[in-house]
């Protein structure tokens, strides 16, 4: 009897406190305001015929089609003409039916959203009707390259940057630290923001940045060099952005660059706030993908 009247208000107590946990939980908290990733263009190949081990077996007497997908991994829609296929690999006098070795996308290729998990695509077409013109006796195997350039973007968010005159304030917020942030899905990304001083009364932002890719980068307005670099902006007059010397662009050393960033004037007496400050990466990608074919002797 004694057991059963330890029970009576230790389950009574549980159920309350199941019910007071289970009524009024919070809503679960999203990663950020980005979706995120290292992948901007992704792009394939269309089967150019039947698959024999893995590879697509063609004859020599057949026709057929020449087609690159390209699907939008990233988070910046990439606008018509923002992406440009080249064909390589095969000399332009061995193929009939190519009507143009480089094409543009024609439409909108939409980025990831929670809407479309799987971003937009588009199927561009360099030949309905391709034919190999040399003879072929056996088989024999070639590989077809496609090179893709496109415009990107990548967005950064620092939503607590600390703005302290008096660094001997404890309130607030702290100046010396790392700082969260967000950045959105694409192949140039950032891997930390940290806040410092550069003097009296100026903040200062360390942003390192990172070429998580495998493909070359190059100014939106430039060819592509030997060298690696982007441009960048702030949505903030009041700071002054630069990489190795140079405002607004950023040289690449072994895939990563860091950029400083710092107020253009001291802080006024008894500023004591956190402000939100937002970055565009802006670039051309070049990245390349191919593909292996079997020709096979057709019997006359």
């Amino acid at each position: 009897m004694k057991n059963r009247t330890l029970f009576l208000p230790v389950l009574v107590i549980s159920l309350l406190l199941l019910t007071a946990c289970g009524g009024n939980q919070p809503q679960q908290q999203t990663k950020g305001v980005f979706i995120g990733g290292t992948q901007g263009i992704s792009a394939n190949f269309e089967a150019f015929g039947v698959a024999e081990n893995g590879i697509y077996s063609i004859f020599d007497t057949e026709t057929f089609p020449i087609e690159v997908t390209v699907r939008n991994k990233g988070e910046y829609d990439l606008k018509a003409g923002d992406v440009t296929v080249e064909l390589a690999g095969i000399d332009k006098s061995e193929l009939s039916g190519v009507a143009s070795w480089q094409l543009k996308n024609k439409g909108t290729v939409e980025k990831i959203s929670e809407l479309t998990p799987s971003g937009g695509e588009e199927t561009i077409s360099f030949a309905s009707d391709a034919k190999y013109l040399p003879t072929v006796t056996g088989a024999m195997e070639r590989k077809l390259f496609a090179n893709l350039d496109f415009n990107y973007q990548t967005y950064l968010i620092i939503p607590e940057v600390c703005l302290k005159e008096d660094l001997k304030d404890t309130r607030i917020c702290n100046v010396k630290e790392n700082k969260n942030f967000f950045v959105s899905g694409a192949p140039i990304t950032v891997t930390s923001v940290a806040e410092e001083t550069a003097g009296q009364a100026i903040m200062a932002l360390k942003i390192k940045i990172k070429n998580a890719g495998t493909g070359k980068v190059a100014k939106p307005s430039e060819d592509f060099t030997i060298t690696d670099k982007l441009t960048y902006s702030l949505d903030d007059n009041a700071w002054e952005c630069k990489s190795t010397g140079k405002v607004n662009e950023a040289r690449f050393d072994k895939g990563e660059a860091e950029i400083i960033c710092k107020l253009k004037q001291p802080l006024a007496k008894g500023t004591l706030s956190t402000k939100q400050v937002k970055m565009t990466l802006d670039y051309k990608y070049r990245d390349m993908i191919q593909e292996k074919i079997q020709i096979k002797q057709s019997t006359k």
